[in-house]
């Protein structure tokens, strides 16, 4: 009788601790600035850098940059690499391996690794099936004389696209606060290369216009199959069969930007059956012209408060951009699409500019950013416009994450915060002797929401298939806590995304169609690769609010790719 009773008041004693409140916890070292970060598993993440004079040291002695970061224990594992992997972009394609593209032009500096030229690389990591990251696939694999970019390539973007390959844009030959005519790649390619274009380009006049703010263009596939590119204060709609711009948008409103160096964040909405329709969500970044000087900048220009989110449909086109404003300015920000479909944004600063110190005051500091950012915002997705955004039960950081910091969701259902370094340097608080802010950061935090810092009951997923068809319907086996029981169930499929500079490129959710019997929860994956590009994904269960630990699996048949088409074609609500 008495346990009856405690159990009976487990929802009240959830209440009591504080409901919707995080909690901020350090643990561990990355021992490299991860300034690319990826989760691979629910044991493992891929930590790129540039290669520095790093704490961290490969078995010959030297520096490394790049890493094995294990969740289970807080660590971080040298990996050998061969070419400069700062400021790639990168995906998984449809067979589970991760590739990372392009990157930093050759650092001949004495002491800080004998990196080659990555401007062109191509690097492949795993599927990597090994809990430690010691069994085969675990290793990156690098081929340059005979598997490269077609172009140099610094800043790109790499999406995954419905057939499982890399759709590749952008970037520059050089590095470089704002892109230029003579060094910008303003272009596509593929990887693989599509049958015909091998060696080839796809010019872009999109990216052209967009000059000298194009640098990491935000894409997302849409339902439609079609991609969405965001780049300045722009955005257009790109058939990638056809090689044709579709339509251009109305530019963000107000003069607001997001492109580098006026970082904001871009994301899609969570997509929901059974028509799909996309709204993409723009938060922060700065309203200055892009014609300004680096001489007129300043690191205490404010960024700009502003949000704005269209529903990419006729209708949606029609209503424009909806403008709501986070509660404090945002540069450089980090988001994370959490399983009930609510972002959290995090990191960066209130005023100045992306980059390395090049802006005018840039040297008072040492970085193009001042006032760093240091309390979360959560976008509560599907509340009405003016309560969307709030600061309520999160936590300051006393870390500030700036330039090149990065932020994602684990398997185990919290955010992992990690790095900053606004300095082309390794800056300790030991070892600056000018005194200059914000020295590189090797520290690591996780974001914890109330359940997970009280241990209070979530979902347990005990048994997940590991590989699911398109338009298929499987079997989890689910407990869902008593004191749940009652509230809205969701079952959440997630790419966590390449997460590099502000950006989260291939970041998506889809809530998946399910019912629940007992303890058997059944599930149908999305009806194609255009609402899910094939490839890894996670599976969370979430129960009034709260959601379980994540479970890896592979949508498609896991092929390499160009894939055929699977699944089944499907009336969509799309642009």
């Amino acid at each position: 009788m008495r346990s009856s009773k405690l159990f009976a008041l487990i929802p009240f004693l959830r209440l009591a601790v504080a409901q919707n409140t995080w909690t901020l916890v350090q643990q561990g070292n990355t021992g490299i600035i991860p300034v690319e970060f990826i989760t691979l598993s629910p044991t493992l993440g891929l930590m790129y850098d540039r290669p520095y004079v790093n704490p961290l040291k490969l078995p010959d002695g030297q520096p490394a940059w790049a890493a094995l970061w294990h969740f289970d224990t807080n660590t971080a594992t040298p990996l050998e690499v061969e070419t400069n992997t700062f400021c790639a972009g990168g995906a998984f394609i449809s067979n589970g391996t991760l590739v990372a593209i392009g990157g930093q032009p050759l650092d001949a500096i004495p002491g800080w690794g004998n990196a080659t030229d990555g401007t062109m690389g191509i690097r492949l990591f795993g599927p990597c099936n090994s809990a430690d990251g010691t069994g085969p696939g675990c290793t990156v694999f690098e081929d340059p004389q005979n598997m490269h970019l077609v172009v140099t390539r610094w800043y790109p973007t790499a999406l995954r696209i419905p057939d499982g390959s890399l759709f590749i844009m952008g970037g520059s030959d050089i590095l470089t606060t704002f892109n230029g005519a003579d060094i910008a790649q303003n272009n596509y390619e593929f990887f693989p290369p599509r049958k015909g274009e091998v060696g080839k380009v796809r010019p872009s006049k999109f990216l052209n216009d967009t000059l000298p703010a194009n640098l990491f263009p935000r894409s997302m596939l849409l339902p439609s199959g079609h991609v969405l590119m965001m780049a300045n204060n722009q955005s257009m709609i790109y058939d990638i069969e056809t090689d044709t711009e579709l339509l251009r948008l109305p530019e963000l409103p107000n003069g607001v930007r997001i492109g580098v160096p006026f970082d904001g964040f871009a994301q899609l909405l969570p997509l929901s059956p059974p028509l799909y329709e996309p709204t993409v969500l723009a938060c922060g970044g700065s309203n200055k012209p892009d014609t300004i000087t680096l001489e007129e900048m300043n690191t205490q220009d404010v960024a700009t408060t502003q949000c704005q989110r269209m529903t990419l449909t006729p209708a949606g086109l029609a209503a424009g951009w909806q403008i709501e404003h986070m509660p404090e300015p945002r540069i450089m920000p980090e988001t994370v699409i959490l399983p009930t479909g609510d972002i959290v944004i995090l990191n960066g600063a209130h005023s100045g500019y992306s980059g390395y110190p090049s802006v005018g005051n840039s040297a008072l500091t040492g970085t193009n950013g001042a006032n760093p950012a240091t309390r979360g915002i959560m976008y509560r997705t599907t509340l009405p416009a003016g309560q969307r955004l709030t600061q309520t039960g999160l936590p300051t950081s006393s870390i500030p994450r700036m330039y090149h910091s990065v932020a994602t969701l684990t398997a185990k259902g919290n955010i992992m915060i990690a790095a900053s370094n606004p300095h082309p340097f390794v800056l300790t608080a030991d070892n600056n002797p000018n005194n200059l802010s914000f020295p590189s950061e090797y520290r690591v935090e996780y974001l914890n929401p109330d359940f997970i810092t009280h241990n209070l009951p979530r979902p347990v997923i005990t048994h997940s298939p590991s590989k699911l068809a398109f338009n298929a319907k499987g079997t989890i086996t689910v407990t869902i806590p008593h004191s749940l029981a009652a509230g809205e169930l969701q079952v959440s499929l997630i790419d966590m995304g390449f997460i590099t500079h502000a950006w989260h490129a291939g970041s998506r959710l889809v809530f998946l169609d399910h019912k629940l019997v007992g303890n058997q929860l059944t599930i149908t994956t999305p009806p194609n690769g255009n609402i899910y590009p094939p490839g890894p994904a996670w599976i969370y269960v979430v129960a009034d609010g709260v959601w379980s630990e994540g479970v890896q699996i592979m949508i498609g048949d896991g092929g390499n790719p160009p894939r055929p088409a699977q699944g089944v074609p499907v009336h969509i609500n799309s642009l």
